[in-house]
């Protein structure tokens, strides 16, 4: 059949054909409706779009920052602050931004932390970081409205956004939000979360957490605050300058009624208690004085915290040794006694410091003034302490066997053309080292200084604990080489405390805001640096400083006290340095120019700023004796004179021989 089809006639074909082209010699497509071909092509195309998209997606992660660790969360963009407590507990001063201490979500009461979360993530408990419904719903009520009305910021991302990223409004940064704020919660629970958040955000007028927020606004712990407060303070992660309750409490009321109504409709509150918390009268506590009386203390004690803890951490709450109440009586009793007496002696300067046996200190007096000059004098000054240094040189010469009913003769005295004169400008001849001290008489402190050897006191009162360098000459033993107050103060200790010595300190403890302890003061075992006995002898021989010689008006009532007066030459320095069984403290006063004063002398306005001082030291305190204090007698002048010949002629006997 030439010229027939193969297949024949149409009618020939098989009954199963369907219009559809064989697949054989003319490819996958050929003969197939134009349907497949638009079906093939959609899905390339969205192929290409997903694609796209991932690849735009995955350059907004570019440059992300990785998740910081949780100890990183709790410190990152923290600004240096450091929170000053005193020996109670309460809070002193801050310097620097204020930073609350930590609080911990299941000590608060619930309607504290349900207060924000309903102010800022109604749904906390149900996203994984960042709530999808929300961002949906805010991204439809932006787009109807053609610009920004709603947010769908979860507390988990305003954490991050806060601590990780930077706060700018970009697409990129709010996808790298989501994705980390997704992370955190994979890292920590929900109430670490809340925790951590609670203790970071800012509540305005430089309060940053909870605890500063809620000690500084009302004046009580976190877990005090009333409904209230809570809602009130719920209020401030929003705008918490606007809103800072001491400055706009009329649209911050306004923004707790609607935080009060989310909280009823979470379900945290009934109508009615929502309705008593929003006329409950909120009082704000006074703001914290900026009192400059604490101010030498801490600056004394920053100065140590840095040598403690060289590289510092953002927050630091620093347990002080002083008491906050004797600090500002005695400040005020300095500010007093000054402003009556000092200006008629010329005095324009005093520096006080206070410490117990252990050495720490409870109060410092650094000037009349912080707020006009910094400079500590009681730390920082080293003046002459002129005779407040003879009882080191009378401790030596008693470590080296004399006795205080040893006698010399107050005589003109020459060493090496150096001839020290006595205040008097008179000669008493024959007298003890007891009566010496107490009368302070230089030519006889010149003469032991010689018996004893300047190398021998220069020992001594370095290992009491005295800083800075002593040159061996003659006029050491009249205290012509300057010293600070804390030191003079500190040597005085072993005295006090049976021959320890005494190392002053301000610090107790260091931590930071969530209670870690970073440095606590070591227990150890104070040196021995002086025999009991001697220092005991000393206690006797100082006490009749106070009871009979030149400290008279440092006397305390009740209590056995022992002291000495110091005045530095041409009255340029008064000092008077002493101590009871239970308080040490000195006082020195003088010119920061260094001119002379109206006569002030040791036994002047020193020893009744000491007096002033130590009354209010000894208040609360029940008297105790002072070791070694009323063990001496009085030597008659017979009895001097007899010692003072035979003295004088044992040694004209050893020149003999």
């Amino acid at each position: 059949m030439a010229g027939k089809s193969n297949f024949g006639s149409p009618g020939d074909r098989p009954p199963t054909y369907d219009g559809r082209a064989r697949s054989s010699g003319r490819g996958f497509l050929a003969g197939r409706p134009i349907l497949t071909w638009g079906l093939v092509v959609t899905f390339a195309l969205m192929v290409i779009t997903l694609l796209a998209g991932w690849i735009y997606v995955q350059s907004l992660y570019r440059g992300m920052p990785g998740l910081p660790t949780t100890e990183q969360l709790w410190a990152k963009g923290r600004e240096q602050a450091i929170e000053f407590v005193d020996r109670d507990g309460d809070t002193i001063a801050i310097r620097g931004p204020r930073y609350g201490r930590a609080v911990r979500v299941e000590e608060l009461p619930p309607h504290v932390a349900q207060a924000f979360i309903a102010a800022e993530d109604k749904r906390f408990y149900e996203h994984n970081g960042a709530d999808t419904q929300a961002i949906i719903r805010a991204a439809w009520a932006n787009f109807t409205s053609g610009e920004t009305v709603s947010g769908a910021s979860t507390i988990t991302q305003q954490l991050i956004k806060n601590l990780v990223l930077t706060p700018e409004q970009t697409l990129r940064r709010k996808a790298q939000e989501v994705r980390l704020a997704r992370e955190l919660e994979e890292r920590l629970s929900k109430d670490e979360i809340l925790e951590l958040y609670l203790n970071r955000i800012y509540f305005g007028a430089g309060f940053y957490g909870l605890g500063a927020a809620s000690r500084f606004y009302f004046g009580k712990a976190p877990e005090e605050l009333t409904v209230g407060e809570a809602s009130l303070l719920a209020t401030l992660p929003q705008a918490p300058s606007r809103l800072a309750l001491t400055n706009n409490m009329p649209d911050a009321k306004q923004r707790q009624a609607y935080v009060l109504r989310e909280m009823v409709a979470a379900g945290f509150l009934t109508e009615s208690q929502a309705a008593r918390a929003s006329t409950e009268e909120v009082e704000l506590a006074e703001p914290p004085a900026r009192d400059p009386q604490f101010g030498y203390a801490l600056d004394t004690a920053t100065e140590r915290v840095n040598e403690i803890l060289p590289s510092l951490p953002g927050d630091l709450v620093v347990t002080l040794t002083i008491d906050a109440s004797l600090q500002a009586r005695i400040n005020d009793a300095f500010d007093k006694r000054m402003e009556e007496e000092g200006a008629s002696q010329n005095a324009g300067q005093a520096a006080g410091i206070l410490m117990d046996e252990k050495g720490r200190i409870l109060a410092m007096y650094g000037g009349v003034d912080y707020t006009e000059n910094q400079f500590n004098r009681a730390t920082q000054a080293r003046r002459q302490p002129g005779s407040s240094f003879k009882p080191f040189v009378f401790a030596a010469a008693i470590r080296q066997g004399l006795t205080p009913y040893d006698v010399r003769r107050d005589q003109p005295t020459t060493i090496d053309g150096w001839s020290p004169q006595n205040y008097s400008r008179n000669y008493a001849g024959p007298m003890t080292l007891t009566e010496a001290l107490q009368d302070s008489v230089n030519t006889i402190a010149a003469q032991l200084g010689q018996e004893v050897g300047e190398e021998n006191i220069i020992s001594l009162i370095k290992s009491l604990g005295v800083s800075g360098e002593f040159q061996p000459f003659p006029s050491i033993a009249l205290g012509s080489q300057g010293m600070s107050l804390r030191d003079l103060v500190r040597a005085y200790g072993a005295f006090m405390t049976g021959g320890t010595r005494v190392d002053p300190y301000i610090i107790e403890r260091i931590s930071n805001s969530r209670g870690d302890v970073l440095y606590e003061r070591p227990a150890y075992d104070p040196q021995r640096v002086m025999n009991q006995r001697d220092a005991e002898t000393m206690v006797a021989m100082m006490e009749r400083v106070i009871a009979d010689g030149t400290g008279k008006r440092a006397q305390l009532e009740g209590w056995q006290t022992a002291g000495k007066t110091g005045t530095s030459q041409d009255w340029r320095d008064a000092w008077f340095v002493g101590f009871s069984a239970a308080r040490l403290g000195g006082v020195w006063v003088g010119n920061d120019d260094d001119t002379p004063m109206s006569r002030v002398t040791g036994g002047g306005l020193p020893a009744t700023l000491w007096h002033d001082m130590m009354v209010i030291a000894h208040e609360e305190l029940e008297p105790e004796p002072l070791a070694g204090a009323g063990s001496l007698v009085t030597l008659s002048p017979q009895t001097r004179r007899r010692i003072a010949f035979y003295r004088d002629v044992g040694a004209a006997f050893s020149a003999t021989q």
